[in-house]
């Protein structure tokens, strides 16, 4: 195990944004396969791997990057450490990042989903507040730990790691229908 922890530090240290796009991609598209496999339950046959592959591409593209570019600034405009620093930048995280960021990765998914911009604004509509209060009950304790303990270089990484369970809850909320099911059944 020492080896590969090796390479990957390695590599980290090389090509940071990289290696922290690319580890965003693969734990975001897990995070679907398991909403698929034990949250929805569906069989191999139904599974969609389309919709892995949007999860993983956004990890990839978006969220990787973003949070790694993020995660720079906060160090560098708040500090390092804990106590107050720590407070300090997950309040900023939590009020000032979160809300937008999740309206972004939305509309951006809905985009990359085929849905028109407007029905991905109707995602937003319907499901960005039930999206947001679950991270302002799960992220706060998550940040506080990640910016109190570990160095800059690993956040991503630890966020990602416990994002399996955030991206698994993304995952099925937002392929839940927006329709009522005895809407849908009237159409």
């Amino acid at each position: 195990m020492s080896v590969i922890s090796r390479i990957y530090s390695n590599a980290l240290k090389r090509y940071p944004m990289a290696v922290q796009s690319l580890q965003a991609g693969v734990l975001m598209g897990t995070g679907d396969v398991l909403a698929q496999f034990v949250v929805e339950k569906k069989s191999f046959e139904q599974f969609q791997w389309q919709r892995t592959f949007r999860f993983f591409s956004l990890g990839t593209f978006f969220v990787g990057p973003t949070l790694g570019t993020w995660y720079g600034a906060l160090h560098k405009y708040i500090g390092s450490g804990k106590g107050i620093v720590a407070v300090k930048k997950v309040a900023v995280d939590q009020l000032l990042f979160a809300p937008g960021f999740i309206v972004v990765f939305l509309v951006t998914l809905g985009i990359l989903e085929g849905s028109s911009f407007e029905a991905s604004q109707d995602m937003v509509r319907k499901k960005y507040k039930d999206i947001l209060l679950v991270n302002w009950s799960v992220w706060p304790a998550v940040q506080i730990c990640n910016f109190s303990f570990t160095p800059l270089h690993h956040q991503v990484l630890v966020v990602q790691i416990f994002a399996l369970l955030w991206n698994t809850y993304l995952a099925w909320k937002t392929n839940l229908p927006t329709t009522p099911p005895e809407k849908i059944a009237d159409s």
